[in-house]
């Protein structure tokens, strides 16, 4: 008779700190790692919330000093697993998290070898005793005890195919403790767990969004990033979607819906606005442009934002202009996800000068004749990145230069972070000054030294000291000049406007707020339920 042998032990996969800044929150101000290799982890980390104090374990802190702990490959480690779980719970303030990784006992590798007879100090941290905490249920239990509330486990790790095969061949075992192949293999095919708990429970909070198509970076920047950033705090779920809203939640879960700029134009307007409402949902606009642009928002009477709950913008002059129309506002500005790393000013004998951005064909005109003088006599010194506007980068003279088709947000952000140096300028048109500060925002994070129109970046950048403001075409060709004579005055100014973002412009720092003005929403919902009827009465009319 021939036996089955155990297939070998697959090498662990390289850490990967993104999914541990998944469910660690964002807006965790004290953070204690502890782990032998956490420092990918805490550079992380310090990139997505420079403001945050990341420690690595050193000497005992005091208890309930720390708004997250992680023990990374730390736990099932330890001598005495269940002390080393109620040291780090002790660590934990009201509303602290706790995350930790664990061998997942229920594996189906684990099973196969203890089947085949054999044992291997690869297959646990001291062999199988050590793996009795780390059952499914004895996990929760083990939390609970240290005083948690466990959250989630997130699978790591995951051996589908080979869990199925193992499945296949012990499938008469397995009915005849009534266990599903299906069932099982939910339990037996992740390698490790991820596991998530806090002191305290979480309020539970859901928040959709019915998004546009991508086009440059607008989702990524407005919805995507910034509910990545909320749905790290555990009890907060994020659906997005660009089609239909997704089927409605349990009765007992309060909910948010974000429209992402959504005319609201059409004589079905109102139903689908009361389909939502019948739903139970809180209803927000997500506007960041002046509305003047599309004429059907005025010719529907701005239904777009009286016919909702409330409206979220990112500047001051559209809130004063849209709380005209909805007087719950909250102005969310726009804002990076993390600190990328410095890739630029490689070699300042020749700067890299980066054109990127919708739409800006007319604003880049003027400055073109004294930019072409400038290239003329800069020839190789200066090369140019030009992004979309084919225009532009027709009229530039000069063979050093590249163009870009419209990027995906990603590779936009490559690019930018490859340069030295950013022209923003904008023509002083009513639909410029109702712009965001974005583009600074994100060349600021990635160190480039900007010159800019006073339109807009004038309230933004402090001129000499985070960029040059320049008013006219000519003032932009001399300010580029003299960063080419003088490229560490570039770096500088590129560095003290990363500073800045650092401090004030991070998803991570926006996060409380965005997360306790959608939660007033819905305590308030009656309330704003009221006004939405007496603003829009041709919702309340609707018959669903």
């Amino acid at each position: 008779m021939q036996f089955a042998t155990p297939a070998p032990e697959p090498k662990a996969p390289p850490f990967d700190p993104a999914i541990w800044l998944a469910r660690l929150p964002a807006d965790a101000g004290r953070i204690l790692l502890v782990g032998p290799d956490v420092a990918a982890l805490g550079r992380a980390l310090s990139a997505r919330a420079p403001a945050a104090l990341v420690r690595q374990a050193a000497e005992l802190p005091r208890a309930g000093s720390f708004d997250a702990v992680a023990l990374v490959d730390a736990w099932a480690r330890a001598r005495d697993s269940e002390a080393c779980l109620a040291a780090a719970a002790a660590l934990l303030a009201e509303g602290g998290v706790l995350l930790a990784d664990v061998p997942n006992a229920e594996h189906w590798r684990f099973a196969e070898r203890l089947l085949a007879g054999g044992w291997t100090p690869a297959d646990g941290p001291n062999g199988p005793g050590e793996l009795r905490l780390f059952v499914l249920a004895a996990t929760r239990e083990a939390l609970a005890a240290a005083g948690l509330t466990p959250i989630d486990a997130q699978p790591l790790e995951v051996d589908l195919a080979g869990a199925r095969d193992f499945a296949a061949r012990i499938g008469p075992g397995l009915a005849a403790y009534g266990r599903t192949p299906d069932e099982y293999l939910r339990r037996a095919a992740p390698r490790r767990l991820l596991w998530r708990a806090m002191r305290g429970r979480p309020a539970r909070l859901l928040v959709a969004a019915q998004v546009l198509k991508p086009v440059g970076g607008v989702n990524d920047v407005r919805i995507h990033l910034p509910l990545a950033t909320l749905a790290t705090a555990p009890g907060i779920t994020v659906s997005i979607a660009e089609g239909a809203p997704p089927a409605a939640p349990p009765e007992e879960v309060p909910r948010v819906m974000i429209l992402q700029r959504r005319l609201l134009d059409s004589p079905l307007a109102p139903a689908f606005v009361a389909r939502l409402r019948a739903q139970g949902y809180v209803i927000v606009q997500e506007f960041d442009d002046d509305p003047a642009h599309w004429p059907s928002i005025a010719a529907s009477d701005h239904f777009a934002f009286r016919g909702v709950h409330a409206v979220q913008t990112s500047t001051p002059a559209l809130a004063e202009l849209l709380r005209g129309f909805n007087p719950e506002l909250a102005i969310f500005p726009n804002s990076v996800d993390a600190l990328p790393e410095l890739a630029n000013f490689q070699d300042t004998r020749r700067l890299r000068l980066f054109l990127g951005a919708l739409r800006r064909e007319e604003d880049f005109a003027p400055l073109l004749p004294a930019l072409n003088r400038l290239l003329a006599a800069a020839g190789e010194r200066l090369f140019l990145e030009v992004v979309f506007d084919q225009a532009t980068h027709a009229a530039l003279a000069t063979p050093h230069k590249r163009f870009h088709p419209l990027l995906a947000y990603p590779a936009y952000r490559t690019l930018l972070g490859s340069c030295d140096v950013a022209l923003l300028p904008l023509n002083d048109t009513r639909f410029n000054r109702f712009k965001s500060d974005l583009k600074y925002i994100e060349c600021a994070a990635h160190g480039l030294a900007v010159i800019a129109s006073p339109v807009v970046y004038g309230a933004s950048i402090a001129d000499g000291r985070t960029g040059v403001i320049a008013r006219t075409p000519e003032a932009f060709a001399e300010a580029l000049a003299g960063f080419l004579e003088d490229p560490a005055r570039a770096r500088r100014l590129g560095l003290a406007a990363r500073a800045e973002v650092a401090a004030m412009r991070m998803m991570a720092t926006q996060m409380p707020a965005r997360r306790a003005w959608y939660r007033s929403l819905w305590d308030r919902r009656e309330a704003l339920d009221q006004a939405l009827l007496a603003r829009a009465p041709s919702i309340g009319a609707v018959t669903l």
